[in-house]
């Protein structure tokens, strides 16, 4: 392990500039893991009542507190696969280094190891900046919360590492130089089924449970929300992945145009490219769309129940959490529309040779960038349209029981967040299109 970490630290020092941006942006995404576990440890030290000066009595007691503590937590899973799309960046320029390392004798599982940890000393940079700069924030902390600040900064740099190998794992250099990648053509695998089935099996239940208890529909509230959103993202990924098999066959043997036929037939040899890269992205579709329906109608029964003297607290504690919850969603969508906009350029990296091929058997530069967001637009649209009809039921589900107060609205707004995701998505695809003409050079096709 040693000598790995040496030479990946070698392999580190030697980058060129594009290895330097995989850096920096490695060092954010762990600086901003480390920001995170740092806010939930802070947070988890306090014990019983105090009075926080901001969030308008939000982080007082424990019960609130540990609800913004699980938001945290959640924040980490973006974090955390924008840091495995950071490691991929430039897999394909590490490769001829890489197989150096193995024609001097290295195993192709050692080789994965020193490409994954030359993440470890850019996720320690950014974890101990993170820590520089949060900890002097904190007036007095405790012995426990210092336990907690050395154990979040020195697990960001392993956690980091471990993503890192963990998005490496297909990656294997040969002794010629060549990555060969083994993709998954076929449709999701017996994970992906097994949880689906177990939660449509356990949506059964929770819909069927309030016939032998009353109290069972208001208990597990949160549980029946949780489990909805689960199912309609599972489902909307499996649409995504299986209407890109349909959407090539049929475009290929209709098309009429050149970046149409182009964009089929990279939806055909691999149609579920597309299920594995939108997954969090239809995620994100699903809870925005549902918390934008479920604003609307919480801020209209608030606003009642204060007029009519029924609010417990000030209206401000209410609204700071919605608002919160909002920076959250925002959050995660910048971070998977970034970790978006870098899997596109790092697709580019991976097609050079075939795209420089296509550019020197004369097709026009126009044609490749537009086959290139048809590929991000044709199979995400009806993905995008179901995440948005599950999040304007589930808004539409909570207005359904929030009739104490007043006669919900129909929370048409809820559809509105599909659109803009779309849009957003396609923005970020686009962001790519100025690295096309770099990797369509008649000079990459030397390496084919």
């Amino acid at each position: 392990m040693r000598a790995d970490l040496r030479l990946a630290w070698l392999l580190t020092r030697g980058s060129d500039r594009r290895e330097w941006w995989r850096i920096g942006l490695t060092a954010l995404g762990a600086a901003m893991a480390t920001g995170i576990g740092l806010a939930a440890v802070s947070l988890a030290s306090l014990d019983g009542y105090y009075s926080v000066s901001v969030g308008s009595g939000l982080l007082d007691s424990d019960s609130d507190r540990r609800g913004v503590i699980f938001a945290l937590g959640l924040l980490l899973i973006p974090v955390l696969g924008f840091l495995g799309q950071c490691a991929r960046i430039g897999a394909v320029h590490r490769d001829r280094r890489l197989a150096a390392l193995r024609l001097a004798g290295a195993a192709p599982g050692q080789v994965r190891r020193i490409a994954a940890l030359e993440s470890g000393p850019a996720c320690l940079a950014g974890s101990v900046a993170a820590t520089a700069v949060f900890v002097p924030l904190w007036s007095h902390p405790t012995a426990p919360a210092w336990a907690g600040f050395a154990l979040v900064a020195a697990a960001v740099p392993v956690l980091g590492a471990a993503v890192s190998a963990l998005s490496l794992h297909r990656v294997v250099a040969s002794p010629l130089g060549w990555v060969r990648r083994v993709r998954a053509t076929r449709g999701p695998g017996r994970l992906f089924k097994s949880v689906t089935w177990l939660l449509a099996a356990t949506l059964l239940f929770i819909v069927v449970a309030p016939v032998f208890s009353d109290s069972f529909a208001f208990t597990h509230g949160p549980l029946t929300l949780i489990v909805l959103t689960l199912l309609i993202s599972f489902t909307a990924v499996w649409l995504s992945g299986s209407s890109s098999r349909q959407l090539g066959e049929g475009l290929a043997a209709r098309a009429r145009r050149p970046e149409v036929l182009i964009a089929a037939e990279r939806l055909r040899e691999d149609p579920w490219a597309a299920a594995r890269t939108h997954a969090a992205v239809l995620l994100v579709t699903v809870v925005g769309s549902g918390f934008v329906g479920v604003r609307q109608v919480l801020l209209a029964e608030l606003h009642t129940m204060r007029r009519e003297g029924h609010l417990a607290a000030d209206l401000a504690y209410y609204t700071t959490g919605i608002d919160l919850t909002a920076t959250a969603i925002l959050v995660a969508l910048a971070l998977i529309l970034t970790s978006l906009a870098v899997g596109a350029a790092e697709s580019l990296a991976t097609r050079r040779r075939g795209l420089a091929a296509q550019a020197a058997a004369g097709v026009p530069h126009g044609v490749l960038a537009r086959a290139l967001l048809l590929e991000t637009a044709l199979p995400l649209a009806p993905a995008v349209a179901v995440a948005g009809i599950g999040g304007l039921g589930i808004s539409a589900w909570y207005a359904s029981v929030a009739t104490d107060y007043i006669v919900a609205p129909v929370p048409y707004a809820a559809l509105l967040v599909p659109f803009a995701v779309y849009a957003c998505c396609l923005l970020a695809a686009a962001t790519s299109i100025p690295l096309l003409r770099r990797s369509v050079r008649p000079a990459e096709l030397r390496y084919a």
